[in-house]
């Protein structure tokens, strides 16, 4: 249970870490929706300023043209002819009467008529040969680069686009090409800078700078934005509304792991009171925990300590309980190792019964408990080595008594008190196998014996009868164990002035003629003082 504990923390706490990770890309996603909504108005207003540049280009262009071929050109083509001599064409227009400007006149004037109307259009003609008397016309490097590059390629339209703060400048650059009638003007007139020009010249540049402020656009996408504004909000809830629900989910989490806690420790405190079998086929829901009985085929194991009232006032208390709990907890460890049901412990004595919750059938079920008994008289012997070691001169001395036949098991008691055990004469006679048994000897039934006389090596004593059971009892003293059990083969003894314990599996090849000679002399000491008394 404590593993399922430890799972579901690491659960819980992957499931913190992904909803972290998931409210974060949220958030990192709406807060991503105002900058790519920005940047594409920053893009489109781009746009718009470009295409709203070469558009004023081309106006002033085809104005300027316009005015030079129809205008201009008749003008002075009419002087050609001497048609005409009262129009005047000159830059210095307005102090003429009936004077008209030329068109790089217009150009100029056309650009401060421009930035009168419209603040953010900024119209220039820029050349850098200016005719004589008139002022030099400043250009910055961009300018100065431009008409580098167009007087090589007049074709190229050279742009920049510049942002400050939040304001974009889109700034145009076209050629001014001399025509015929410009060529005809420029290479004639005294205060030209230059006699040589031919058609397709360029003359100069005319640029045309348009300046706005890129975040009204983002009203022109209001829908959008308050689109995006409800998304964000709608998602902003949604975050919280998860990290409320994964508080909770983590006080539930927290409450259920003290719980889980909690009954670990209670079932594991519950399972000390319970067979290891019992306490998993409950906890498991193979059974229920109800009034509810069966008769089953078992074999049953009892065991008990000769003259343990003797014993009790020998030693101390507190001596006493030690062995006793270290006695009843080897018993129960070996019990348990052989599949065996421990059903319970009354004062000293040890009831075992094979063949319920789990079975391996009557044969199996049987060998395994006369197997479980050998082990614990062979582990008994090495306990009364070590009690000895720590000053018990006399130390336990046990009798066990096995037999199989048919019982009642399961839960017997009243709806608020149950206690799992077996009851019918079956097991009243395996204790009464025991009471008869030799101190340190195992006596079986010949119910038992019949299930296990292949593995055997028993001897039959007289028979006995019992309350309860009107057959003629036949019980068998164990021996040891034959075949592959052989080693299991222990020899117990234990009388006023002798305590031998034989454990054939826990000697050397080597320890045997010493357990030999030691047999040996004790017989012969028996015998002299047998000898002269005879």
């Amino acid at each position: 249970m404590r593993l399922v504990v430890a799972y579901g923390g690491d659960r819980g706490r992957t499931a913190r870490k992904t909803g972290y990770f998931i409210s974060f890309m949220i958030l990192a996603m709406l807060a991503g929706l105002p900058i790519a909504v920005w940047m594409d108005v920053s893009t489109l207003s781009q746009g718009a300023l470009k295409r709203q540049a070469e558009d004023m280009s081309s106006l002033i262009t085809s104005i300027r043209s316009y005015y030079a071929s129809n205008v201009v050109g008749r003008i002075l083509a009419a002087h050609a002819a001497g048609g005409d001599t009262g129009t005047v064409v000159t830059h210095e227009y307005a102090d003429i009467p009936g004077a008209i400007p030329i068109p790089a006149t217009l150009s100029l004037e056309l650009g401060d008529v421009i930035r009168q109307q419209q603040a953010n259009i900024t119209y220039r003609f820029l050349s850098d040969l200016p005719f004589k008397r008139r002022p030099p016309h400043p250009l910055d490097a961009f300018e100065t680069q431009a008409l580098t590059e167009l007087r090589q390629d007049p074709k190229q339209t050279p742009t920049q686009i510049s942002r400050s703060g939040f304001t974009n400048t889109f700034r145009l650059v076209t050629p001014v090409i001399m025509g015929k009638a410009c060529v005809a003007c420029h290479n004639t007139h005294p205060e030209s800078p230059k006699t040589d020009w031919k058609v397709g010249d360029v003359r100069g540049i005319q640029e045309v700078i348009i300046s706005q402020p890129f975040a009204r656009n983002v009203f022109a996408f209001k829908y959008l934005l308050a689109y995006f504004g409800c998304m964000a909000a709608l998602g902003i809830g949604f975050v919280a509304f998860q990290q409320r629900q994964t508080a909770l989910i983590e006080g539930f989490n927290h409450e259920l792991e003290s719980t889980n806690e909690f009954l670990a420790s209670i079932s594991m405190k519950i399972s000390r009171y319970l067979s290891p079998q019992v306490y998993k086929s409950i906890f498991s829901g193979q059974k229920d925990v109800v009034i509810q009985t069966e008769r089953k085929r078992l074999t049953i194991f009892f065991s008990d300590i000769k003259d343990f009232t003797a014993t009790t006032e020998r030693l101390q208390p507190e001596a006493l309980t030690e062995m006793l709990n270290e006695y009843l907890t080897e018993m129960s460890a070996i019990a348990l190792r052989h599949g065996g049901t421990l059903d319970k412990f009354i004062g000293d004595a040890i009831l075992v019964f094979f063949g319920d919750p789990e079975t391996n059938g009557s044969v199996e079920d049987a060998k395994a408990c006369l197997r479980m008994a050998v082990d614990m008289q062979r582990r008994l012997g090495e306990l009364k080595e070590k009690w000895r070691l720590d000053g018990t001169e006399e130390p336990f001395v046990v009798r066990m008594g096995i037999n199989s036949g048919y019982c009642n098991v399961g839960n017997f008691g009243s709806n608020d008190r149950m206690d799992y055990t077996i009851i019918g004469a079956e097991a009243n006679l395996a204790a009464r196998l025991q009471s008869i048994a030799e101190g340190g000897k195992i006596v079986i039934s010949y119910e038992t014996y019949a299930l296990v006389k292949d593995i055997v090596d028993a001897t039959p004593l007289p028979p006995i009868t019992m309350k309860g059971i009107q057959r003629e009892i036949v019980p068998y003293a164990v021996n040891g164990l034959l075949g592959a059990d052989r080693n299991l083969r222990v020899m117990s003894e234990h009388f006023a002035g002798l305590d031998l314990h034989l454990d054939m599996a826990q000697l050397d090849p080597e320890e045997r003629a010493r357990v030999r000679a030691a047999l040996a002399e004790a017989i012969a000491a028996v015998d002299a003082e047998t000898k002269p008394s005879s």
